[in-house]
């Protein structure tokens, strides 16, 4: 029997970096999904406070492996 996958999008923010929000947004994703298999950043983006970077958000799409009968 093949594999089967569901994929959906999360978005993870911090004040930190890129980098930071990806692995928040793993992290917390990860605490309801089982199976994450692999992931890929689609978009980079950010807040705008006062002239500097209030927070960096990064949206990925999450892979998972879905649980067959």
């Amino acid at each position: 029997m093949a594999d089967i996958f569901k994929l959906i999008e999360v978005i993870g923010i911090s004040p930190v970096s890129y980098a930071e929000a990806t692995k928040e947004a793993l992290k917390e994703a990860s605490k309801t999904l089982q199976g994450i298999s692999w992931f890929d950043v689609v978009e980079l983006a950010g807040k705008v406070k006062d002239g500097e970077v209030a927070h960096f958000q990064a949206k990925l799409k999450v892979a998972f492996k879905v649980k067959s009968g």
